[in-house]
Formats: C-alpha cells, sequence, structure tokens
C-alpha cells in the first residue's frame, strides 16, 4: 500500500496537508496528531514500521500552524478539531481512533468531547495536563496571560506584511536517528532536552503565530475526563521535563475505560522509545478490535 498526500483548504483559507494510507476495502482508521512545534513526520517510522498497514487506514495530519500546513490565521482547539472531522469526513471515515503526542494528546480529548460520535478510541502519549506541569512549563505558567496580547501583535505585524516568506522543513524521523545517537553518549539527557526542548530551534521551523497559539491552547484547561466514556489507552514516560507524571496519572483516574502504560524516557517516547511504543500501540488496537 502506497502513502499518498493530500491536502483540504477550509472555509477560512487554512490549507490542511495529510498523507494516508489505505487499503482497497473500506477498513477502520488510525489519525495520528503531533505535538507542540512538530509535524507528521514524528509518525513517519512508526507508518513504515507498523503492522497496522495491514488491518487498517492511516492518516497523519499537520495540524494547522505546523508543517507544510502553514497557516497565520486563527488556531484553537475548536478549528484543530474541526480539521481533523473535514479529513475524516471527505476522505469517507464515521470515526477515528486519535493517537495524539503531547499537545496533540490534549488535541485529542478535546476531540472526544467535541467529536464524540467519531471518536472510536484514543491513545495519549504525554498528555500535558494545565495542573501536572513541571520544568519549563510551570516557569511560564504565571505569565500566559500575556500571550493573548503578543498573538495580536504578531497578527497585526503579519497582517502588514512582516512575516518570514520561507520556513525550513523539519524531519524528525532524521532528528529522531541523529538524537539516538547521541543518546548512546554520556550526555544523553542533556542533548535530548537541548534539542527538543529549545523554544529557538522550534522558532525556526513554524510561524511565530502558530508557536505562541500553540502555547496558548496547550495552556487551556483540558474538558471534562469523566465526560469522556470512549477506551483509552495512555502512555506516560517517567521523566519530569514538562509534566510530573504522578500528578498527570492521578487526574487520569477520571478516565473511565483506561490503560496506562509507564515507559522509562524522559518525554518524548517516540524517539526514545519507539519500538515499545510501536507493539503497545498494536497490541492495543488489536483488542479494541474485539471489543
Amino acid at each position: 500500500m502506497i502513502e499518498i498526500s493530500r491536502s483540504l483548504t477550509r472555509g477560512d483559507g487554512a490549507t490542511i496537508i495529510y498523507r494516508i494510507v489505505r487499503g482497497l476495502a473500506p477498513r477502520q482508521v488510525v489519525i495520528f496528531v503531533h505535538g507542540m512545534a512538530s509535524n507528521l513526520t514524528r509518525w513517519s517510522e512508526f507508518v513504515e514500521e507498523s503492522s497496522l498497514r495491514s488491518s487498517r487506514d492511516i492518516i497523519r495530519i499537520d495540524l494547522r500552524g505546523n508543517g507544510q500546513s502553514t497557516f497565520r490565521g486563527t488556531i484553537t482547539m475548536e478549528t484543530w478539531c474541526d480539521d481533523i472531522a473535514a479529513v475524516l469526513a471527505i476522505e469517507g471515515y464515521s470515526g477515528a481512533v486519535l493517537v495524539g503526542h503531547c499537545l496533540g494528546a490534549n488535541l485529542a480529548l478535546h476531540f472526544a468531547i467535541r467529536h464524540s460520535a467519531r471518536t472510536e478510541g484514543l491513545i495519549l502519549i504525554e498528555p500535558l495536563f494545565p495542573r501536572s506541569f513541571a520544568g519549563v512549563l510551570k516557569k511560564i505558567q504565571p505569565f500566559t496571560f500575556l500571550l493573548p496580547p503578543i498573538i495580536t501583535t504578531i497578527g497585526l505585524l503579519n497582517r502588514v506584511g512582516l512575516y518570514r516568506r520561507r520556513l525550513p522543513h523539519l524531519d524528525l524521523r532524521e532528528l529522531d536517528r541523529e538524537m539516538r545517537a547521541l543518546m548512546k553518549t554520556p550526555e544523553k539527557s542533556e542533548a535530548i532536552t537541548k534539542r527538543y526542548a529549545s523554544v529557538c530551534y522550534d522558532l525556526k521551523f513554524l510561524p511565530i503565530t502558530a508557536y505562541f497559539q500553540s502555547l496558548r491552547e496547550l495552556s487551556r484547561p483540558l474538558p471534562s475526563l469523566y465526560d469522556i466514556k470512549k477506551p483509552v489507552l495512555l502512555m506516560f514516560s517517567t521523566g519530569k521535563v514538562f509534566s510530573d507524571p504522578t500528578i498527570a496519572r492521578e487526574l487520569c483516574e477520571m478516565l473511565e475505560n483506561c490503560t496506562t502504560v509507564i515507559l522509562d524516557s524522559h518525554h518524548w517516547i517516540p524517539t526514545e522509545r519507539p519500538a515499545e511504543m510501536r507493539s503497545i500501540i498494536e497490541e492495543w488496537c488489536k483488542s479494541l478490535r474485539k471489543t
């Protein structure tokens, strides 16, 4: 099966880029959502190597403002959710299992509330709950009230033509390979956080307004987890780079139908533990088909 790149232009002018692998006959679909300052190449390795290709269709998406879905207009959890729902609709799917990492996991939770009928299950990899923020996120949390005026100012500058015309492309599959080599050195902890937790590095690859709007949305309160009745697979790291895993796990006890897995990593499970993550997701999806 060949993966095909497609695009969808929304009513507000945003063009959403996504890639799809599908079988000849209708199958259930899994849609992969990347995290903060990321793009659909976050899932390139997974799609290439996963056995899910033989049993399910797979979509991976550049969220508006990220990757090739360059956009400098309004970005919210609601617009992201509606973009995903529109992609599913135009491809003919009534629902999907959503897989999200970091910000993408938070988005999946919002999607499960906003588009409950289209949600068949959730796989949440390192969701970031504001109450469990740690590290740099906890330090900036008291200052998130500054984000709206910052976003408004940048938006005004964009409207008068002040923005970067060209943004370099970030290939996370290649970056992951580089980081895995560095992770074999004594400085592995410093190496991975320096690259993956660097604001300056992130800002090279996406519009500034998209970055700050993403940060604002990441800081929003999550919907009531009590209201999510779909099956959920949760993956947490042992590290505390962005989130306190103990607090996050306690909050997730509100999820009614949830399986939790803990992996020894800093925060970037797809980079640090790709084989284990892939196996866990594949087995959970198999069990989901049986229920």
